[in-house]
């Protein structure tokens, strides 16, 4: 694993809007091809056996938590729980999950957290990425199956839900949160589904036919929502989801995966696993002063704090009322004072790829750039 500087395409940016990544320069910087990242074929292959199995191991982990009704450290409603264990009794199938890995090509990948409900960077990871290593690297390869993957696990969604209309929600005024979403909905109609978009804030609930609407007052039969499961549940409309037995992609079983509380129930179950990091509820049970709090509901790096010999790093935010967890800090690996975070996919069952996100502090956030990588 090395960290190469580069002299970028003089013409990316029209590329990648022609592509349809129009949020490139979001924050200033945030692709950036002025430096890549080379791989042998061995780390990939540590970092794709990891994703595989790490994904077996939080299935056995959402499973256990249902059967031990140990929901508590999840902070859901009573309603949504159960709506939740039905969806996985259902076996509701899963599309697609990011798993955050803290990786210096040497030691094993270790699993910071995971993405399973609404991950983001898909365009930038399965096209931006791909269209930089097919003109700067052509003789080389690139971990990333990303885009096919998708395409093939729709049509598998597709079937299995009877081909219904699919609708592509996120919110309104986020510009990464509509490229990803547009992406996905893309990837769908590749695999032959009727597809529309709408917005969270435009969808409606007809409680004579308790079926969600959109603006025209036509009926949602099945939805895709770039929009957490933590905030659904909390939404007025949200106890109608059960009443509208709507096929929902993630499922709703996947907030259970998403949690940060999954990590303590990992560790529990896998004591010392090469992949995984000492993780508690209490932070008292960690062996080492050096910890990570992590709220139980959180993105892009909000209120997580990082304890170190060094000091306290800690990034503001509005999360961690409903609780934290406490991690063994592991180190990021340090290129020049560049900290990257591998995010490696799982589509269906399957390893896609990865892309990685790099900050100069030790916490990844939502300004971190995004830098493409190659393998030999």
């Amino acid at each position: 694993m090395e960290r190469e500087t580069l002299k970028p395409r003089a013409d990316w940016q029209r590329q990648f809007e022609d592509l349809g990544f129009h949020f490139h320069s979001l924050d200033g910087v945030y692709w950036d091809e002025s430096v890549c990242y080379r791989f042998s074929s061995s780390e990939i292959d540590m970092i794709e056996e990891a994703t595989w199995k790490l994904h077996e191991l939080c299935l056995k982990a959402v499973d256990h938590v249902i059967s031990k009704r140990a929901f508590k450290p999840f902070a859901l409603p009573d309603w949504f729980i159960e709506y939740a264990v039905d969806s996985w009794n259902a076996d509701d199938p899963t599309l697609f999950g990011r798993f955050d890995f803290c990786y210096d090509g040497i030691n094993a990948p270790k699993l910071l957290e995971y993405n399973a409900d609404t991950p983001t960077s898909l365009i930038e990871c399965a096209v931006a990425q791909w269209n930089w290593q097919q003109a700067v690297k052509p003789n080389h390869d690139q971990f990333n199956s990303l885009h096919e993957r998708l395409i093939e696990r729709w049509k598998e969604i597709r079937d299995h839900y009877e081909n219904p209309v699919m609708y592509f929600a996120c919110v309104k005024d986020n510009i990464e949160d509509f490229g990803n979403a547009e992406y996905m909905r893309d990837t769908a109609m590749q695999a032959g589904i009727n597809t529309r978009q709408i917005f969270i804030e435009d969808m409606g609930w007809d409680a004579a036919t308790e079926q969600f609407a959109d603006l025209e007052n036509n009926g949602i039969p099945a939805l895709f929502k770039l929009y957490p499961w933590e905030w659904l549940a909390n939404e007025s409309f949200g106890p109608n989801l059960p009443l509208s037995a709507i096929p929902v992609i993630e499922p709703a079983w996947k907030v259970l995966m998403s949690s940060k509380a999954i990590l303590p129930v990992l560790w529990e179950l896998n004591p010392k696993h090469p992949n995984l990091l000492p993780c508690y509820f209490d932070q008292a049970k960690l062996q080492s002063q050096q910890y990570v709090r992590k709220p139980i509901y959180s993105r892009e790096g909000a209120n997580v704090e990082l304890h170190t010999w060094h000091g306290t790093i800690a990034q503001p935010g509005s999360y961690g009322t409903e609780g934290y967890v406490y991690q063994a800090y592991s180190a990021l690996p340090d290129f020049s004072g560049n900290y990257p975070v591998i995010g490696s996919w799982i589509v269906g069952d399957e390893a896609a790829g990865m892309g990685i996100r790099e900050n100069t502090q030790r916490i990844t956030t939502n300004t971190s750039r995004f830098v493409p990588h190659y393998f030999t």
